[in-house]
């Protein structure tokens, strides 16, 4: 297994964490407690930041050839998860501000679009890109 391979491994552990995280979110928010949900997002939202720049740092900086080895199947598959990473990385700092600053009409609307973007997130990152589950 390589560099890029255990990357990827550590990544899909991450977003199969924070997506718990964000669960719970959602589940304390159903359950009224919107004051836990906003430090639960508050949570998340670093998570997530630091694992994009992290994830930053190691294929601009410290390794740009990480992902090399990669096919042109799976460079398909990683242009779709980022076509859903990339909006979602720039919706996140939108999302807390709204929802920190008590914006409700604004952060519900975004909420639809984060959630739309987040299952691709999760679709194509923990099942799509490689290694795959199944092989």
């Amino acid at each position: 297994m390589n560099h890029g391979e255990i990357v990827i491994i550590v990544l899909k552990v991450a977003v199969a964490a924070v997506s718990v995280l964000l669960a719970i979110s959602l589940t304390v928010l159903a359950r009224g407690n919107v004051r836990l949900h906003g430090r639960l997002q508050v949570v998340f939202f670093t998570l997530v930041m630091l694992a994009v720049l992290g994830l930053e740092i190691l294929i601009r900086i410290v390794d740009p050839t990480l992902f090399d080895y990669f096919d042109a199947e799976t460079r398909q598959i990683m242009r779709v998860h980022l076509s859903f990473a990339i909006p979602t990385t720039i919706l996140l700092p939108i999302m807390l501000y709204t929802g920190l600053t008590g914006k409700r009409r604004l952060h519900l609307a975004l909420a639809v679009v984060f959630a739309l973007f987040w299952l691709g997130i999760m679709t194509t990152g923990l099942f799509l890109l490689p290694p795959r589950p199944w092989g």
